[in-house]
Order: structure tokens, then C-alpha cells, then sequence
């Protein structure tokens, strides 16, 4: 039971990360979106992970884990573009917050509305696909 309700809150922070990513894309603050969007993919994954009682990395990606345990989910769920998924955002984890420190860029300069739009997308893919696996698990 305890996984169950670890899972839920996961599920809902995902949610929560989502509506924060959609007020910053509209108030035109584009790395922070694209952050809250990373953080709304990596707490929903970890939340299909924990579901199905899979321990899950301390790491931002957890797309390996999730083609480690495929045989875990249902042939439906998109094991193969959520991990993809959860690549691509991870990578943008670090310059959507700091930046590039390297050129001295500010993550504010970092990134087009697109690229958040794109994120923000991926971020309610990854939540609609979890949330179905949410559905079919309390059907059980």
C-alpha cells in the first residue's frame, strides 16, 4: 500500500509540475518552463516506477530503467519514447537552470518559445501515459 500511495503523490507532484510549466510558458519565462517540465516528466516516470514496485536511480534519467524492467508494463505503454523522453529533457536540466556556464550565456537566452512548447508537450505525454497506467493498475 505504501508504494501506492508513494506512487499517487509522485503522480500528482508530475501534475503540479506540469500547470507550473504551462504559467511560465505563458508568462514568457521559457528555461523555467522547460525545467518544470523536465521535473513534471522525471516525478511521473518515477511514479510508474514505483506503481509496479521498481526501485528507481537518484538520478534525473531514469529511461534505463524503464527498458531494463519493459517487460513490467503493459505492451501499450511507450517504454521506448518515454525513456527518449526523459533523455532529452534530462539534458536540458542543467542549462534550463544555470545556463551555459561555459559561454556565459543565461538559461533565459539558452532557449525558443518551440523548444518549451516541445517540452511542455512531452511532459503531458509522458503524464497521460502514466496517469493509463494509474487506471489499469486500480482496475486490478
Amino acid at each position: 500500500m505504501r508504494n501506492i500511495e508513494a506512487a499517487k503523490s509522485l503522480l500528482n507532484q508530475s501534475i503540479r509540475r506540469i500547470e507550473t510549466a504551462e504559467r511560465e510558458l505563458r508568462e514568457g519565462s521559457l528555461a523555467y518552463s522547460i525545467r518544470s517540465s523536465q521535473e513534471a516528466v522525471e516525478l511521473g516516470l518515477k511514479a510508474a516506477l514505483r506503481l509496479l514496485g521498481i526501485e528507481y536511480p537518484k538520478k534525473h534519467d531514469v529511461g534505463p530503467v524503464l527498458i531494463k524492467f519493459r517487460d513490467r508494463f503493459p505492451q501499450w505503454f511507450p517504454v521506448d519514447r518515454l525513456a527518449k523522453i526523459s533523455r532529452k529533457l534530462a539534458e536540458k536540466r542543467e542549462p534550463a537552470m544555470y545556463g551555459d556556464e561555459l559561454s556565459m550565456t543565461p538559461a533565459d537566452l539558452l532557449f525558443d518559445r518551440s523548444e518549451a512548447e516541445e517540452s511542455l508537450e512531452m511532459a503531458k505525454e509522458t503524464y497521460d501515459a502514466v496517469k493509463k497506467l494509474f487506471s489499469e493498475y486500480a482496475e486490478y
